[in-house]
């Protein structure tokens, strides 16, 4: 924990994280606004770079980012639909029951929920919608996956944080605040090549973790034993999406 009260793993790297990660389907957001009760305000909580935010301007009149790290908020592409803010879990600025959608991309593993589902229960509407998902690892093709897996696991496997295995789960365990409502399967695709693989696996909590444990960086040995797998050009690889939609009662 810093002096901001959160588990900051990500504002020392944080435009490689808006560089590198995957980008979320429009289906997805295009779904969520089919479902909120009006499209007026949405919060996007634990926003990171913005990108789920910036997607739900194109839905939503108004949309508030927020995120506990002021690094991962400079580093937010600006866009005229969004206002972004530097605030924790509980710290929306937004007024009671103003709310249409709160959503939260694979950030909620990180909260502290309750005071979270605390600020959710007061801004949200009733009928509104909170919608929190999260992806864990990424399938490209037998052979490439077991060795990604492999670094995973064993390479920086000790450094994970324990709030990894929420996310590994698909968040099947946590109890939400809501009831849930069925939600179609979507999934986030890229073709990488090499050196876009290796910036996104050198975006990984893990990794930054294991470099400051152990004063070297272990993405080059990775990327020497998966050049050869990979080849040459690009490879599409793909993210399932673990959406969890829940609606407060009216």
């Amino acid at each position: 924990m810093n002096q901001r009260g959160f588990k900051d793993h990500f504002s020392g790297h944080a435009a490689d994280y808006a560089a590198h990660r995957p980008t979320y389907p429009a289906r997805l957001f295009a779904l969520l606004a089919e479902r909120a009760p009006a499209r007026t305000l949405a919060w996007d909580a634990g926003t990171g770079n913005g990108q789920a935010a910036r997607a739900l301007a194109a839905q939503f009149a108004r949309v508030v980012a927020t995120d506990a790290s002021p690094e991962q908020i400079a580093s937010a592409t600006p866009h005229e639909g969004v206002t972004f803010r530097v605030g924790a879990e509980a710290g929306s600025g937004l007024p009671d029951a103003s709310a249409d959608l709160i959503t939260v991309a694979q950030a909620l593993h990180w909260f502290d929920r309750a005071r979270f589902f605390a600020e959710v229960r007061r801004v949200l509407k009733p009928g509104g919608l909170l919608a929190v998902w999260c992806y864990s690892m990424c399938r490209t093709s037998p052979e490439v996956d077991a060795i990604v897996d492999g670094f995973y696991e064993h390479t920086v496997g000790p450094f994970w944080p324990p709030e990894r295995t929420l996310v590994e789960s698909g968040y099947a365990e946590l109890e939400f605040p809501f009831p849930r409502e069925p939600f179609p399967e979507l999934a986030m695709e890229l073709e990488l090549d090499l050196a876009g693989i290796c910036g996104y696996v050198g975006t990984w909590s893990a990794v930054r973790r294991y470099m400051a444990a152990k004063g070297e960086d272990p993405l080059p040995a990775f990327r020497e034993r998966l050049a050869p797998v990979w080849g040459e050009g690009t490879r599409r690889v793909v993210w399932p999406l673990s959406v969890h939609a829940l609606r407060k009662p009216q």
